[in-house]
């Protein structure tokens, strides 16, 4: 009898640790959170954007973009660190408009909509400072966009982006702040000699309402650093997000409406998914 108790304890315990960490992953939102999954541990999210009147500068395509299954996944490499694969999605655009642009002699687009596998980023995230009484968490992440998306869809560039930021996050209460900052280099579709450096940041804040459930919002982006008129896909763009999340046990759902800042963000668009963190098969 004594046996059971303590084995139904620890697996309750497992339990309540795991749906911690789930809280603290960002879904559905962009601004990353410097706590890692935890050691063992793996991080599946899934989910999908349906956005309207997105543009696409360097093709000059127009229209409304479905991304879905977005699906990513997150390994936890020790208590303090945690390696990334995102962006594994496949994307569908309804074409409204077309326009003259850098790129627009490549597509190989015939009827009013386009489809391509979508980039997929790989990164790593590594915690350097642990949340404190007064101090917030702190962590570095580092990460790559590959070439996955063809440009003669209209939907990528093929090119390699590498971005570094810095990530901090608090709680205050029943509050998760959460800032990041950093440098984005990225390539100039149009010329293999020139790059454009642009910031970095979000700012993200989740409140919980209720048992195993959060409001959440955002605004995240990036600024071109270059003077005049950056390169053809490297403008300035930012988006703002509200949401609700909702966890039960291991497995957290979401859904969210965001907009965009500028006339290249997509006007308005929904997101939905969940995320679901459980032990690899691999841990001893």
């Amino acid at each position: 009898m004594t046996r059971r108790v303590i084995r139904v304890g620890c697996w309750v315990l497992g339990i309540w640790l795991i749906a911690g960490l789930v809280a603290a992953q960002q879904r559905p939102l962009l601004t990353e959170d410097p706590e890692a999954i935890g050691d063992g541990l793996i991080l599946l999210e899934a989910g999908i954007d349906r956005a309207w009147d997105e543009t696409f500068t360097v093709s000059g395509l127009e229209g409304n973009l479905l991304r879905g299954p977005q699906l990513g996944l997150s390994f936890g490499m020790g208590p303090n660190a945690e390696i990334q694969i995102d962006g594994i999605s496949f994307s569908r655009l309804n074409i409204s408009d077309r326009f003259d642009a850098p790129l627009s002699s490549m597509l190989d687009v015939t009827g009013d909509t386009s489809s391509s596998f979508a980039d997929i980023v790989v990164g790593a995230k590594v915690k350097i400072v642990g949340e404190g009484a007064r101090m917030p968490a702190i962590a570095l992440r580092f990460a790559t966009r590959l070439p996955n998306a063809s440009n003669e869809s209209g939907l990528g560039l093929d090119t390699i982006d590498f971005f570094q930021s810095l990530l901090v996050g608090k709680t205050i209460e029943s509050v998760r702040v959460v800032g990041n900052v950093g440098l984005g280099i990225l390539s100039d579709p149009t010329r293999g000699d020139r790059q454009n450096d642009v910031l970095t940041y979000g700012f993200s804040l989740a409140r919980a309402f209720a048992p195993g459930a959060e409001i959440v919002g955002e605004i995240n982006g990036r600024a071109s650093t270059r003077r005049g008129a950056p390169p053809p896909g490297t403008e300035t763009r930012a988006t703002m997000t509200f949401g609700l999340r909702y966890t039960r046990g291991t497995v957290r759902f979401d859904g969210g409406l965001f907009t965009g800042f500028t006339s290249r963000d997509p006007r308005v668009g929904v997101t939905g998914g969940l995320t679901w963190v459980f032990e690899s098969p691999l841990s001893p």
